[in-house]
């Protein structure tokens, strides 16, 4: 049951970084204005839209689930600074401590593991 359990887990949590990939592919736009209101050339929205898409996908199926748990929840926690925006909109903090909590579930997974292969039988 934990197995199945680990496996749903990761499959919601792939979800979250799936969905931004798309999002990120079909209309970038609004991730190239924050990207380059930092400074930054727009184009990396491609290379994160691509970190995205594996990443998730590798929390699904593997492999090395631990090492992008891992890389994921730092990501997470560093994509929080876009969102720290509390004079222009209070509601982003909300979007930060979502950030904070998914790199906590994911730094478990890390530290766990994918779990057994699940068998459907």
């Amino acid at each position: 049951m934990s197995s199945i359990l680990n496996l749903l887990g990761r499959i919601l949590i792939a979800v979250l970084f799936l969905g931004g990939a798309a999002q990120k592919l079909i209309d970038p736009t609004q991730v190239e204005t924050m990207i380059r209101s930092l400074g930054l050339p727009a184009e990396l929205v491609w290379p994160v839209a691509a970190f995205n898409l594996i990443a998730g996908l590798a929390l699904i199926f593997g492999p090395w689930v631990r090492g992008w748990a891992l890389l994921l929840a730092i990501y997470c926690i560093g994509t929080s600074w876009f969102h720290w925006q509390l004079r222009d909109d209070p509601w982003q903090v909300t979007i930060v401590v979502k950030n904070w909590a998914i790199a906590g579930g994911l730094l478990i997974l890390a530290a766990q593991g994918p779990g057994r292969r699940v068998r459907w039988r």
